[in-house]
């Protein structure tokens, strides 16, 4: 069977409006099947469980009143949760140069140190920069950025690996300002 006897056969199924079409030859046996099959679509057609949820529905009121009062509590925790690990974070790098100045991450994607796996780092530990100059690579969604100092000065710590997922805002490099 060739791709012109296979487009003649669906399209005889689409006029003919049949959602299943089996055909058999000594050689080989062809199924095909339009739409969910029946036994699939029925169950999602009537939907047992919409009766009783109405039930429970007049329960949940009672049950929302507690949740704004917990969903204040959770927005304050979860502030306070980044906050903590941040601080002792931005205290290692202020330890470690306390004049630097980091180079973040402005998108969220991959770390890349290099221009290509085999290729020497954009940048090393102890290498001059100037402002501008490409210090790595995002790539994000395909698209790889080039990440630019925004300072002149002496890189001091690279503090991602390469390859390594990145966050928004998250530190690449400390830069000591020449």
């Amino acid at each position: 069977m060739n791709p012109k006897e296979i487009k003649q056969i669906l399209q005889a199924m689409v006029d003919a409006e049949a959602s299943e079409l089996t055909l058999e030859t000594p050689d080989y046996k062809l199924t095909v099947r339009r739409g969910a099959p029946a036994g699939e679509g029925a169950p999602q057609v009537v939907p047992v469980p919409v009766q009783p949820q109405p039930a429970p529905a007049a329960p949940a009121p009672q049950a929302l009143p507690p949740a704004p009062a917990a969903q204040p509590a959770a927005p304050e925790a979860a502030a306070a949760q980044p906050e903590a690990p941040a601080k002792p974070e931005e205290k290692g790098t202020e330890s470690e140069c306390p004049n630097c100045v980091e180079i973040t991450a402005p998108i969220v994607g991959t770390f890349y140190r290099a221009p290509a796996p085999d290729a020497e780092p954009f940048v090393k530990e102890g290498d001059r920069i100037e402002k501008g100059q490409v210090v790595c690579i995002i790539e994000a969604m395909k698209l790889f950025n080039e990440i630019e100092s925004e300072v002149s000065g002496i890189v001091r710590k690279v503090l991602v690996e390469n390859a390594e997922p990145v966050e928004y805002g998250q530190p690449l490099f400390l830069i000591e300002p020449a």
